[in-house]
């Protein structure tokens, strides 16, 4: 079937539906019209184009931020590197297609038009572009590279893939903060897009195992773990989350013995991940329940321990069905991030007030504020891309055809 006949299928099936249509497509396309039009000639982005380094990194030293280019270079090859990889690497029985489908060509495009258009709007200087135009390269490169020859080394690279990024986490942790003969910059220092990243990414990493762990607990034979779990689940989720990232805040330092409190901005960092640990838990609670109860008696009769049946039989089924609800609660993560700018941190959201309160940039919120939600857009919209992508991959070969 044509695109022509599959948009007439999809939208114009009968008057009705044709009304609908037209009547929706006209809205948006008014709608972006002048959203477009606002933004090419009568938007001011000199506040964007004067604050670009301050909304990314905050107050970071300047004569260190090699150390956050280096970072980025380094995602920017293990993200060209991944994304070729599970292209590249035979699913199941599914027919190869080509080193470039139609939709990795599309993801390719976007980025060179983001690498051309983006820097060029904010005003970066020319030294600026060439970085931007030099990683969009690099990903592209080492797209292409892993794709051609992950058939080649599919097991090394299936083995390897799993190690990489937390090892660049760790890395990347080490050029932020410092270590291993860097110069130490304090969490103090960090804000804007950077701290946004560094609370979430944190958040992310470690409430997943422990969400596991709290809905295992709570489906436990074990009254003091089952009970345990469940106090704790309730309580974190019939409380506000800047309810607790206040006491967090104030009371943390009263509770720990001097010099044992975290610094403020890990303290926020825990409290979110103790907080979305408590919805993961639920998240995967409901993909335990959708696995039949014969399957761990079956692991159980033919001689595995009972944490080997979780691991190997239980869990694999149960992350599946649980991975939709699990990326959703990552999203919330990230866009709840910005609470953190009412306890006076200055991640993205705290950043752009300090920006727009200067009385140089008064009148200056809409660009400012729809800068911010482009930026949280392409961070949940690759949240959401790598989400479907693993859920195709994971998927049984009769349910992803």
């Amino acid at each position: 079937m044509g695109p022509i006949q599959r948009l007439r299928k999809d939208l114009f099936a009968n008057p009705l539906d044709g009304l609908v249509s037209v009547l929706l497509l006209s809205g948006l396309a008014v709608a972006g019209y002048r959203l477009l039009h606002w933004a090419l000639t009568q938007a001011r982005w000199a506040v964007i184009q004067a604050n670009s380094t301050l909304l990314a990194v905050g107050r970071y030293p300047i004569e260190q931020q090699w150390r956050l280019w280096l970072l980025v270079a380094l995602v920017a090859a293990a993200s060209g590197l991944s994304w070729g990889v599970l292209r590249g690497l035979p699913v199941r029985d599914r027919p190869k297609t080509t080193l470039w489908p139609s939709n990795d060509r599309l993801a390719a495009i976007l980025l060179v038009f983001l690498a051309s258009w983006t820097p060029a709007l904010l005003g970066l200087t020319l030294a600026i572009q060439a970085r931007w135009w030099t990683l969009t390269a690099l990903v592209l490169l080492m797209r292409w590279l892993a794709g051609r020859y992950a058939g080649r080394f599919a097991k090394p690279a299936a083995l390897a893939m799993p190690l990489l990024w937390p090892l660049l986490y760790l890395l990347g942790m080490v050029l932020i903060g410092g270590g291993l003969g860097l110069v130490t910059v304090g969490a103090n220092e960090w804000g804007g897009l950077l701290l946004t990243l560094v609370e979430a990414s944190f958040a992310i990493l470690l409430s997943f195992p422990l969400g596991v762990l709290l809905a295992l607990g709570r489906r436990s034979s074990l009254p003091m773990l089952r009970w345990g779990s469940i106090v704790y689940i309730e309580f974190i989720r019939g409380a506000p989350l800047i309810t607790l990232l206040f006491l967090g805040q104030n009371i943390l330092g009263f509770l720990l013995p001097g010099g044992l409190a975290p610094d403020r901005v890990w303290r926020a960092a825990w409290i979110l991940t103790f907080f979305s640990a408590a919805y993961l838990a639920e998240a995967v609670r409901s993909g335990l329940a959708a696995v039949p109860r014969g399957q761990l008696e079956a692991a159980r009769s033919l001689g595995l321990s009972l944490p080997q049946a979780l691991g190997r039989v239980v869990l694999p089924q149960a992350l599946r069905v649980a991975l939709p609800a699990t990326v959703g609660q990552f999203i919330s993560l990230l866009q709840d991030t910005t609470l953190l700018s009412l306890i006076g941190l200055l991640d993205l959201l705290g950043t752009a007030r300090s920006v727009m309160a200067n009385p140089l940039y008064l009148g200056k919120s809409a660009e400012v504020y729809l800068t911010l939600a482009v930026l949280f857009w392409c961070c949940c919209a690759a949240l959401g891309l790598g989400s479907r992508a693993l859920e195709r991959r994971l998927s049984p070969p009769s349910l992803s055809r």
